[in-house]
């Protein structure tokens, strides 16, 4: 138990010790900082000196002070995590600073950053704990009304997120949806298509109904590939040229053709992927089907090559065979190459076509940023 007439007169003794002559002493009694020492060789570490800053800061008078732990200062929401923090570091013999929250004589509560040491004698025991305490009241209702600041905008951002998110479910179904029907309507058209393409017998008209069929069918490849991404506004030209090529070569059945790719991942926009799928389609249908006439080859192999690039501020797409060549090839492409031209003006891309040696290349620059040229 603590003894209250021991620490009166430690106290005194303390007082007496440094009056007048010991400059520190008269610093800390006269201190605008709250300060006090206790006596860890007491049981309860008791106080036995406190400055008038802390009589001030706390309410109570020297005579109510001197003889009691300090412990006196909690309540009940003094974080008990921060007391048990303290009891800690008197039991370890260590230095601790935190804020915890104090109550006044008249309880009305402030916020103290504590800072307590221990002060050793000459064999190294502690003898005393010296504190310091600081009213921070005003900087902690500071940083509690920008945490409930915080709180309430994680909360909107939460229920904004929340809504977006459900927005961009609902519009994902709504375009799956759509992509269903549009490729139902696809189905349908190729049917009917390749349905009237049986019936005709004139070789012109069929070759024109397989041209048809083979555009709807780069358009009906387009729309898997763009909803079979994660991704519905952007479309990735190569992965669809590889559909397309392989599609379009297993329906030709030319195992006198090989095909040579060198794709370069681009992305456009999702709103360029028909038009731009549709110019693909034109250039390697016409190579494949016009550039190659029967004995043609003369018994060497005829290669297409498809490749796709960025150079500086255009995607280049080029389409290169060695078949019989631009002159005699042209006549017989004319209708696809008219297409090719008009959704090039759509695309605000250029085109250019040129003699292989042997065949025909055609080169596509595509303007990146989508401006023109």
């Amino acid at each position: 138990m603590t003894d209250i007439l021991r620490s009166e007169r430690l106290a005194e003794e303390l007082a007496a010790e440094h009056e007048g002559a010991d400059p520190f002493a008269a610093a800390v009694r006269g201190a605008r900082m709250a300060m006090i020492v206790t006596d860890a060789r007491q049981p309860d570490n008791p106080i036995i000196f406190a400055n008038d800053a802390f009589l001030t800061l706390t309410g109570y008078s020297r005579e109510e002070v001197i003889g009691r732990n300090c412990r006196f200062l909690q309540g009940p929401d003094t974080d008990p995590a921060a007391i048990a923090a303290t009891r800690r570091a008197v039991a370890e013999g260590e230095d601790i600073g935190l804020d915890i929250l104090n109550y006044r004589k008249d309880g009305t509560t402030f916020w103290n950053a504590l800072y307590l040491s221990p002060v050793r004698g000459k064999a190294g025991e502690i003898v005393y704990f010296f504190g310091s305490q600081l009213d921070v009241s005003d900087k902690k209702r500071v940083e509690l009304e920008l945490g409930d600041t915080r709180d309430r905008l994680e909360a909107a951002v939460e229920a904004r997120t929340a809504d977006l998110s459900r927005a961009l479910q609902q519009k994902t179904a709504l375009l799956h949806e759509v992509d269903h029907r549009v490729k139902n309507n696809l189905q349908l058209i190729s049917s009917l298509l390749l349905l009237q393409n049986r019936r005709v017998t004139d070789p012109a008209v069929k070759d024109s109904l397989r041209g048809m069929l083979e555009r709807v069918s780069a358009i009906a490849t387009v729309h898997r590939r763009l909803f079979q991404s994660d991704d519905v506004e952007r479309f990735d030209v190569s992965a669809f040229v590889r559909d397309l090529v392989s599609d379009m070569m297993g329906a030709a059945r030319r195992d006198d053709i090989t095909v040579r790719l060198d794709l370069e991942r681009i992305d456009i926009a999702a709103a360029k992927a028909a038009p731009l799928a549709l110019v693909i389609n034109e250039l390697f249908s016409n190579a494949l089907r016009h550039g190659f006439p029967p004995g043609a080859l003369e018994g060497r192999t005829g290669e297409i090559f498809v490749g796709i690039t960025r150079q500086d501020t255009d995607f280049r797409i080029e389409i290169t065979d060695n078949g019989v060549g631009v002159v005699n090839s042209a006549s017989s492409g004319g209708f696809g190459l008219t297409i090719v031209q008009l959704l090039c003006q759509q695309l605000k891309a250029r085109s250019e076509t040129t003699p292989a040696d042997p065949g025909t290349r055609v080169v596509v620059y595509l303007p990146v940023n989508g401006g023109h040229h």
